[in-house]
């Protein structure tokens, strides 16, 4: 399988790093293009990937190719391929972009996989919704499917729930930094040094995460299981309730969802 990235920034580069070091393909098999020569110097060099400042030249070379620009550039770069989209596989990864949206700008009946991953990836740790147009079969979205959990996990989801995984999982990463680093605050306040503060807060939150998943517990279960009857934890969980920390989070959700849907 040949792979196209159109676009070679954090996002691309964290992808294409993923797919080669799970072996889903090979690193002379993935070819970049971008406007900014440096990225694809430094993808070139650290990658060993083909790269070109030819977009068509991407689709020509490539069974599936990743659109991996801004929002905004969507336009112009479609505009510039769709002569030669043929039979490719084109993947979105900009929040916003509908499907309907993007058929209407190739002009033609294209293979189109919407998708929102998160920046987690950069770690093969992302999170990845996916949903495909008509025109991919389904041995191809299992193409797809297998590509997008080289860096992560990958989930099919219906189009109209987009918006709601940009709030559960593109966004909310910035969510979790966010407790951590309060988590590490409040460890600083005590005593702690900073550096040790970051070490117990971070692995603190991975290793609760990890038990979410792994045990397939309800997560008030596996919070019930920490909270002894008249203990430390349930102390500082009412204290969390009182401040409205599940109301706060909820509000950020929603506020994020509405900005989505507007986008």
């Amino acid at each position: 399988m040949h792979i196209g990235f159109i676009g070679c920034g954090n996002m691309a580069t964290a992808m294409i790093r993923g797919m080669i070091s799970s072996g889903v393909v090979k690193s002379n098999d993935v070819v970049a293009s971008d406007v900014y020569e440096p990225l694809l110097t430094k993808a070139q060099e650290d990658l060993e990937i083909h790269v070109t400042q030819d977009n068509k030249k991407v689709v020509y070379d490539s069974n599936v190719v990743i659109l991996a620009v801004k929002p905004q550039y969507y336009s112009s770069v479609i505009e510039e391929i769709r002569e030669v989209a043929g039979n490719t596989i084109f993947i979105s990864i900009a929040p916003g972009k509908t499907l309907h949206d993007m058929e209407e700008l190739f002009q033609s009946e294209v293979k189109l996989v919407r998708t929102m991953p998160n920046t987690p990836a950069m770690v093969n740790e992302g999170m990845t919704a996916f949903c495909p147009n008509r025109a991919v079969t389904d041995p191809e979205i299992g193409q797809v499917k297998t590509l997008l959990e080289a860096f992560g996990k990958a989930e099919p989801i219906s189009e109209s729930l987009m918006a709601s995984v940009v709030a559960v999982s593109g966004s909310a990463p910035a969510y979790v930094y966010l407790f951590i680093e309060a988590l590490a605050d409040g460890a600083v306040r005590e005593g702690m040094s900073r550096d040790q503060a970051y070490t117990f807060a971070a692995q603190t939150v991975y290793g609760s995460a990890k038990m979410v998943l792994d045990t397939k517990l309800h997560p008030g279960v596996l919070k019930d299981m920490v909270c002894s009857p008249g203990g430390t934890t349930i102390e500082a969980v009412s204290a969390l309730e009182e401040a409205g920390f599940r109301p706060a989070v909820l509000k950020a959700m929603k506020a994020c969802v509405d900005k989505a849907k507007n986008m």
